[in-house]
């Protein structure tokens, strides 16, 4: 089984054509390829447009027709917190994401550059990454009544600069507890296992860091595997990397989706 629900393509900030990375999904072996555009924002310029939304909503099932006995295709969207989707059934799964984070009126993207985050840090929370941390963590709790959110993204994005202990300490004990209260307030949810930021030279490993995702393992929270795809090229970036730290964390199991929901596979299934 190779699964990833979390792609972008030209419609947003992506590098493919939908149809490009189909055909790549293919020749990878994927099972399941689920398109995950930034859904329109205004205050991302990487989101679509409300015109490009419903482009892209038509293509990708046209593609989802087209390749029904090649691959499964799924119409995803991820959605921040600052665009909720009008229209949640035009979809069939959604991801939930905070990219943002607000001061006086003002928002800045968390992942956005190093720059921006040191900004951030420095000029909103006075080099406290812990009341940053507080800030970012409450955001991402917005959505734990929001039933249209199937997924959680990338939960420690804020962490996307921090390779090697570079602004705090992953292990910081009031840190992973202001995470670890996040990962209880949302436990209804899936949460990804994202490996975007090793696929841009930025980490190492994947979201959520090792000690978050032994937590939510303890706490019996499902998840999934995916790449945050911005170039086809690296479809199942650290993939197999990734799946050695889910087992040693203890879990037994991910999620894929298929035409009938979500259901639960053995990790031995995957690849």
């Amino acid at each position: 089984m190779r699964q990833n629900l979390h792609t972008h393509s030209t419609y947003c900030d992506g590098k493919d054509q939908p149809e490009e990375m189909i055909q790549t999904a293919i020749a990878e072996k994927f099972d399941i390829l689920g398109f995950s555009g930034h859904g329109h924002c205004i205050y991302d310029d990487a989101s679509m447009s409300q015109q490009g939304q419903a482009k892209y909503i038509d293509e990708i099932r046209r593609l989802q027709k087209q390749y029904a006995d090649e691959i499964q295709i799924y119409l995803g969207i991820e959605q921040d917190i600052l665009g909720r989707v009008p229209n949640p059934r035009d979809f069939d799964y959604i991801i939930g994401s905070a990219h943002f984070v607000e001061h006086e009126g003002q928002f800045m993207s968390v992942d956005y550059s190093e720059e921006m985050m040191c900004k951030i840090l420095h000029e909103w929370f006075h080099d406290d990454f812990l009341e940053y941390a507080k800030t970012y963590y409450q955001n991402v709790r917005m959505m734990k009544d929001w039933d249209e959110v199937d997924i959680i993204g990338h939960l420690d994005l804020l962490t996307k600069y921090n390779e090697g202990n570079k602004y705090f300490d992953f292990e910081n004990p009031k840190y992973v507890s202001i995470a670890c209260d996040t990962i209880d307030a949302l436990a209804n949810k899936i949460f990804e296992v994202n490996t975007g930021a090793i696929a841009r030279g930025y980490r190492t490993s994947p979201y959520p860091y090792k000690n978050l995702l032994a937590y939510m393992q303890e706490k019996n929270i499902r998840i999934c595997l995916n790449s945050d795809c911005h170039d086809r090229t690296k479809l199942a970036c650290n993939f197999q990397e990734s799946l050695e730290m889910i087992r040693s964390v203890g879990y037994s199991s991910m999620v894929i989706l298929t035409s009938d929901g979500f259901k639960d596979l053995l990790l031995e299934a995957f690849q």
